[in-house]
């Protein structure tokens, strides 16, 4: 199977936007909404939800109170301020506790727990696209690199169940631990930027991370022609770096009216932009069966 991933080096380039798109085009895909922080591929996909799961990754740390002496260890040890006095009792504040344990082993009463908490949920729902891997994580929970990288071990395991030759993925915005979950070991990775001068900085700091990685990668300009000077910047950059230009969109006020609607671009609209659009999947489709042709096959038996 082939893995494309789909990500910004800021949020709000329409990415989503585009993965929708996409969704709508590919055929026999599994699609992945790995911006745990803020899902939100299933809203234009009208998501039938199959399965619920919780997903338990960490820790949290709790004072026993009929154990506890109120001897005040535990805080002299905590570095992220987590314990508080109040009354001359102590406490573990759960939104602000790191799950390190460092006062559970200093705490000379073992008086603290040190319990696994559920961090967050991921489900498996129908769309009219396909199947699709999703997931909230939990209010000030961490770990989301892990849940990300468990959204793609699950999309890829049912990729083989139904013998789906194309894994779409939605990842999340800009260079941090979720979004190298989401890239490594990727097959191809489309960078969706924009013309505006943070979207370049960030595009340039996110096209050393996949060149990081040796992962093929392709730009797409959204709202090329809002800054018609900076996306010249960026295709000098990118042909710079390697990077092939897969496609330029215009900016397009029906992009945020099928948002609206709740359904996807190019369904929604019979324009130009969409066209765009198409073009854009061609190129990708066009990328991916060079991948595709180059990677071994393992079932082979010499």
């Amino acid at each position: 199977m082939t893995e494309l991933v789909i990500v910004s080096g800021k949020g709000g380039t329409g990415k989503t936007s585009l993965v929708g798109s996409i969704a709508a085009l590919a055929e026999k895909k599994i699609l992945v909404d790995c911006d745990v922080d803020a899902a939100d591929l299933h809203l234009i996909l009208n998501n039938d939800l199959k399965q619920t799961h919780d997903f338990i990754a960490s820790s949290k740390a709790e004072i026993i109170e009929d154990k506890c002496t109120d001897c005040g260890i535990c805080q002299d040890y905590c570095r992220f301020d987590a314990i508080k006095e109040k009354d001359g009792h102590f406490r573990i504040d759960q939104y602000s506790c790191e799950g390190c344990g460092v006062c559970v082993h200093f705490c000379p009463e073992e008086a603290i727990d040190f319990k696994q908490v559920v961090s967050g949920q991921w489900f498996l729902s129908e769309t009219r696209h396909g199947p699709l891997v999703h997931a909230r994580l939990g209010i000030a929970q961490s770990n989301s690199g892990l849940l990300v990288s468990h959204l793609r071990k699950q999309a890829k395991e049912l990729a083989e169940r139904k013998n789906y030759e194309l894994i779409v993925v939605d990842g999340p915005p800009g260079i941090g631990c979720p979004v190298i979950a989401s890239i490594t070991g990727a097959d191809y990775l489309l960078i969706v930027t924009e013309p505006s001068l943070s979207a370049l900085h960030d595009m340039e700091r996110l096209l050393e991370l996949a060149m990081h990685f040796h992962i093929p990668v392709g730009i797409c300009i959204n709202k090329y022609d809002i800054n018609p000077q900076i996306s010249v910047r960026i295709e000098e950059y990118a042909h710079k770096n390697g990077a092939m230009i897969m496609g330029r969109i215009s900016f397009d006020p029906k992009v945020t009216e099928a948002q609206v609607a709740g359904t996807t671009f190019v369904e929604f609209a019979d324009n130009g932009t969409a066209d765009e659009v198409k073009s854009l999947w061609q190129n990708l489709k066009s990328e991916l069966a060079g991948i595709k042709n180059q990677k071994p096959d393992f079932n082979i038996i010499k």
